[in-house]
């Protein structure tokens, strides 16, 4: 085991030289008159063909770290201290020229979102092309049969037709793999992988870093692999480095950081994991005479003539967990939005605490609204950018109370402040503004939002996707909780197999509009029947070393 403290180089346990050394580096961000340090004595080694995962949540350097391995820092960004050193070459003494023939051809970036980083009106044949033109001395001809070829590289079939399409004709996943071809087009001795999969469904995800193993096997190419998610760096990694607050805080061989981590910040990060979390798994399971608050016969929802919901039947009993799951357009957040109100059902029947909703109008529904609440992905896009957090919270009450029956000033702060403190928030923060919080702070705001009517049924739609794995983990705490406290049910609705497993009591799981399967969480997971099913379990990342879902 090699832990770093301070200026500690860490042991890779490779004698070669390594293509990559980072040697107590620090970096800062210059913000007004002050220079604000974001990574300080970070030290690691990439050997030749190896991959080394940075992994860490949200403001622990180790994007900031990678990008000045690519001398990629924004303006106000600048290397303070330590070096960087690539095939020899001090990267952190290059000027603006230098750079210019290192980046592209001898160490390549993989960026997160290809949405945003290819151009929305060039052909992606021809934007692979632009790093051959940069980088090589190869006709118009040759740099277009390379691109062919880069692409079968990639799994692409039908190469000449993917060359001429626009990225908007192409999947995420797609997209994903031009921007492989890409960084790989010249050959570089180092690439540097910026959360590659974050954005992408599971599946699709798999996909993706078994082509990046592919390609790093026939090529030699080392890789630095930034990401926050542990499976993922489980899974992939020779070596992980943990970074907390700047600092890389562990670094070792991956087996033995997974089975036998040394500090402390290391071992509550792989105690988040839903898989290691004990307690999840031992959910009594509510009983099967228990009445029946949610009832969905036959659902159909259309746009546009293309079924989004096509036919699909469920019940959720009072106080359990019913979770589903699926990929994008699956149709899932579909489903939540009809048993809400907030869309309407082409055909079917749904039953909310024994009312059909799809027989009545919206004033009928309305007082329906008090027993089902909804908590959405991103909190901060659901709140009205107007209001502090009293308010935010408050505004359920306000909808249901009478007319006339307001005044001015803070006539339900008491109910506020107990929704707060039910969400483990304390009172205090009714004076504050969400633009203030932090994203695990401002999902409990929702949370607390949601509980102010005393709900009966809360649809919670991928509430922590958007989290770092500890603060997530910390939200199905509170979750739990509350369930047990307050007898409630939740419609839990995700794309997280991992998680779906250790809170769910039943599940189902959707496909192209349809659920292909449902049943208890340990019929589901354990004896899948459905192919789709049986892929989808194959594509989480990390389920032997993290601790596995059977």
């Amino acid at each position: 085991m090699s832990v770093v403290h301070e200026t500690d180089l860490p042991v890779t346990g490779s004698t070669d030289v390594p293509v990559l050394r980072v040697a107590n580096l620090a970096v800062g961000y210059r913000v007004s008159d002050r220079l604000v340090p974001a990574v300080e004595h970070v030290s690691f080694d990439v050997p030749a063909g190896r991959v080394l995962a940075l992994v860490g949540e949200s403001g622990s350097g180790k994007t900031t770290t990678a990008h000045a391995v690519l001398g990629l820092l924004p303006g106000n960004g600048t290397v303070t201290g330590g070096s960087i050193t690539f095939r020899g070459q001090v990267l952190t003494e290059l000027g603006r020229k230098g750079w210019r023939s290192v980046r592209g051809r001898a160490i390549s970036l993989i960026p997160q979102d290809p949405t945003v980083s290819l151009d929305p009106v060039r052909r992606v044949g021809h934007q692979v092309e632009d790093v051959l033109r940069l980088h090589s001395g190869l006709s118009a001809t040759a740099r277009r049969d390379r691109v062919y070829e880069l692409f079968e590289l990639v799994g692409f079939t039908d190469v000449e037709r993917r060359y001429r399409q626009y990225p908007h004709e192409l999947s995420g996943g797609m997209r994903q793999r031009v921007l492989i071809a890409a960084a790989v087009a010249a050959e570089p001795d180092l690439l540097i992988a910026d959360e590659p999969t974050s954005a992408l469904d599971a599946t699709v995800q798999k996909q993706v870093l078994d082509l990046l193993d592919e390609v790093r096997r026939r090529t030699g190419t080392s890789v630095v692999l930034v990401t926050h998610d542990l499976g993922v760096a489980a899974d992939r990694a020779d070596f992980i480095g943990v970074m907390r607050q700047g600092r890389l805080v562990e670094f070792a061989p991956t087996a033995t950081l997974i089975a036998d981590p040394q500090h402390p910040y290391t071992r509550r990060l792989l105690d988040s994991v839903p898989a290691r979390r004990p307690w999840m798994r031992a959910r009594p399971a509510p009983a099967v005479e228990a009445e029946t608050v949610v009832d969905v016969r036959d659902l159909r929802k259309e746009y546009g003539g293309v079924p989004a919901v096509d036919g699909i039947s469920f019940r959720v009993r009072r106080g359990e967990t019913f979770s589903i799951v699926g990929e994008s357009g699956s149709g899932k957040s579909t489903t939540a939005r009809v048993l809400t109100g907030l869309t309407e059902a082409d055909a079917g029947q749904v039953s909310l605490l024994g009312t059909d909703i799809t027989r009545i109008g919206r004033r009928e529904f309305r007082p329906l609204r008090r027993d089902a609440q909804i908590v959405y992905q991103n909190p901060f896009s659901s709140f009205d950018p107007r209001f502090g957090v009293y308010d935010v919270v408050a505004e359920p009450l306000r909808s249901f109370s009478p007319r006339g029956t307001l005044r001015r000033g803070r006539p339900h702060r008491d109910r506020v402040v107990a929704a707060l403190e039910a969400a483990a928030l304390p009172a205090d923060f009714v004076d504050r503004h969400p633009r203030e919080l932090s994203g695990g702070q401002r999902q409990r705001v929702a949370i607390a939002r949601a509980l102010v009517l005393e709900p009966e049924l809360i649809v919670l739609d991928e509430p922590i996707s958007a989290l770092d794995v500890s603060v997530a983990a910390q939200i199905l705490d509170l979750l739990r909780g509350l369930q047990e406290e307050r007898g409630l049910t939740y419609l839990f609705i995700s794309h997280d197999l991992a998680v779906v497993r250790a809170i769910s009591d039943r599940v189902a799981v959707m496909r192209q509009g349809r659920i292909v399967e449902q049943g208890t969480v340990e019929q589901v997971f354990a004896s899948p029947t459905d192919d789709y099913t049986i892929r989808l379990l194959d594509a989480i990342a990390g389920r032997d070393l993290i601790g596995g879902l059977s």
